[in-house]
C-alpha cells in the first residue's frame, strides 16, 4: 500500500465514493493504491488514496464498490473525426491521397449534412464511452452538431471546425469556414465539457493565408488549433517543392507552431524538428493503427516522448481505423515501436498508458483538468473489470491494462462526477433511436453513392 493523497482533516461530505478497487492515478508520481478509493464532490475529485484513510475523512451520499476492478482516469482520444463512423468500411486498403481524393472527399460532398454529423457523432460517443473514452478531440464539418451530440452524451471534447481552401460540405470557401469556426467558438466557449477549436485540415489543403488566419482566430479567442501534419512522405516532398521547406519548418515560418497547436500524425519528422516541436510546446496526436492501415509510415514516438514532446494517442476516424478503441490503440502503439526498432523496451506499457491519459491531456492543453486522478481535477474516471479469463492472473496492472484489456472490460464510466455508463449501459444515448437513424443514413449513403451493401465499395465502383 502507498500513502494516501493529501486531504484536509475532518469528515467532509461527498456525492460519490468509489472504494475497494485498485486505483491507478496516472499522476506525476504514478501512484497506485492496491485497495483505494476516490471521493467525488460535484464534478471534481475530493479525495484519492487508500480506502481506509479516505473513508475516515469522507461521508458520501452514495458508495460504489470497485472490488475486482481497476479505477482509472477516463481515456483521452487525442484525434478523431467522430461523424465518420458512418463511413466505416466505405473505402479500405488504400493510401491516404487516393483514399481522400477518390473516395472520402467525393462521398462527403454528396452525403454529409447536419443530420449525418449529429447521428454519426452520437454513434461515436456510444462506441467511445463503452470503451472507456471520456474525452476526444474532433475535426469535421458542421462541428456545432458534433458539440450538440457530445453535450447530449455527457462526454468531454475539443471540437474543431474544419477549414480548407476547397469546397466542403458546410463551407464553399475558407473564408466561410473561418466564419463558421468563429460562430462555433462564440456559441460554445465557457461550456464545462465542450471546448471549441479551429481546425485547418492540412498544409496541402490550406494556403499560407488560411493557415495564418486560423492561428490568428485561435489566438483571438484562446482556443486550440488542430491540424494534420507530416502524415505522409508525399506531404513532405510537396511542401518542400511548393514552399521551400519541410512541413514543420514551413509552419514555424508562418507563425503557426505554438502551444495551441495539436498536430495529428507527425510521422515523417527529424530529430531537429522534434526539438522544434518541443520548444514551441506543440502537442502531438499519434494514430498508429490509422497510419498502418493507410501505409503512411511509423511515427518516431519513442523519440518524441523522450524529447519531452506531449504525445497523446488517437484513433483517427472510423473510416480509416475502423474502430474507436483506445485499448487496442495503446497495445498497437507499444508493439509497433518494439518491432520497428527491434527493441522490446522501445515504448513501454507505462508510456503507452500515459499517452492515453496524462500525456494526452497535456497534448490537448487540458492537463490541469483531466488525465489523472488527483484532488481538484475533474472526476472523469472509469471502472475496468479485471475478472475475465483474459485478465487473470494479475501480476502487473499496467501491463494487464495495455496488453490484455479490451473495451468490453469497462463496466462504468463517470464524466464530471456524473455516471454516464453503468453495467455497460450508456445512460445518455438513446440507443434504439440511434440504431434507427444510423440505418436510415446507411441506406441514404448507399443510394446516393450507388453502392450495394456487402461488397467492397472501392472495388465495385469509383464514385
Amino acid at each position: 500500500m502507498r500513502r494516501c493523497a493529501r486531504t484536509t482533516t475532518g469528515a467532509r461530505p461527498a456525492d460519490l465514493l468509489i472504494t475497494g478497487g485498485m486505483v491507478v492515478t496516472m499522476d506525476s508520481e504514478d501512484r497506485i493504491f492496491d485497495e483505494g478509493a476516490v471521493a467525488i464532490s460535484g464534478e471534481r475529485i475530493l479525495a484519492v488514496g487508500e480506502a481506509r484513510t479516505v473513508a475516515r475523512d469522507i461521508t458520501a451520499r452514495r458508495v460504489i464498490s470497485a472490488r475486482g476492478k481497476v479505477v482509472l482516469p477516463g481515456l483521452i482520444n487525442a484525434h478523431t473525426h467522430a461523424p465518420m463512423t458512418l463511413f466505416r468500411g466505405l473505402a479500405d486498403d488504400l493510401d491516404l491521397q487516393r483514399w481522400l481524393a477518390d473516395y472520402i472527399f467525393p462521398a462527403e460532398k454528396q452525403v454529409v449534412t447536419r443530420s449525418f454529423v449529429y447521428w454519426g457523432t452520437l454513434l461515436a460517443c456510444l462506441e467511445m464511452l463503452q470503451g472507456g473514452i471520456t474525452t476526444f478531440a474532433d475535426m469535421y464539418y458542421f462541428e456545432e452538431e458534433v458539440a450538440r451530440a457530445v453535450d447530449r452524451a455527457g462526454m468531454r471534447a475539443v471540437v474543431g471546425q474544419t477549414i480548407l481552401d476547397l469546397p466542403s460540405p458546410d463551407s464553399p470557401t475558407s473564408e466561410q469556414g473561418l466564419r463558421r469556426a468563429e460562430r462555433l467558438i462564440r456559441a460554445w466557449r465557457g461550456h464545462r465539457r465542450v471546448t471549441p477549436a479551429v481546425a485547418p485540415h492540412a498544409i496541402y489543403t490550406s494556403s499560407p493565408k488560411t493557415l495564418q488566419a486560423t492561428r490568428q482566430l485561435a489566438d483571438k479567442y484562446g482556443v486550440p488549433l488542430l491540424l494534420h501534419l507530416a502524415e505522409t512522405e508525399q506531404e513532405v516532398v510537396e511542401t518542400e517543392r511548393r514552399h521551400g521547406a519541410r512541413p514543420i519548418a514551413y509552419l514555424d515560418r508562418l507563425g503557426v507552431l505554438g502551444e495551441r497547436l495539436v498536430a495529428a500524425h507527425v510521422v515523417h519528422v527529424t530529430d531537429d524538428e522534434l526539438a522544434l516541436l518541443q520548444r514551441r510546446r506543440v502537442g502531438v496526436a499519434h494514430n498508429p493503427q490509422s497510419n498502418m492501415k493507410l501505409g503512411s509510415g511509423v511515427a518516431p514516438v519513442t523519440r518524441m516522448v523522450r524529447a519531452g514532446v506531449a504525445v497523446g494517442l488517437g484513433t483517427d476516424g472510423a473510416a480509416s481505423n475502423n474502430a474507436l478503441d483506445l485499448f487496442t490503440e495503446m497495445k498497437v502503439a507499444a508493439l509497433l515501436q518494439k518491432v520497428h526498432q527491434g527493441d522490446p523496451q522501445a515504448l513501454t506499457a507505462s508510456e503507452a498508458l500515459r499517452m492515453a491519459t496524462r500525456l494526452g491531456a497535456r497534448a490537448l492543453g487540458l492537463e490541469a483538468e483531466i488525465g489523472s486522478l488527483e484532488v481538484g481535477k475533474m472526476a472523469d474516471l472509469i471502472l475496468v473489470n479485471m475478472t475475465a479469463p483474459h485478465q487473470i492472473p494479475l501480476y502487473n496492472v499496467i501491463s494487464q491494462l495495455v496488453y490484455a484489456c479490451k473495451p468490453s472490460d469497462v463496466g462504468m464510466v463517470i464524466v464530471g462526477g456524473k455516471i454516464v455508463m453503468a453495467e455497460r449501459r450508456v445512460l445518455t444515448v438513446p440507443e434504439a433511436e440511434l440504431r434507427r437513424q444510423v440505418e436510415r443514413l446507411r441506406r441514404q449513403v448507399c443510394r446516393r453513392l450507388g453502392l450495394s451493401p456487402g461488397k467492397a465499395s472501392h472495388r465495385e465502383r469509383e464514385f
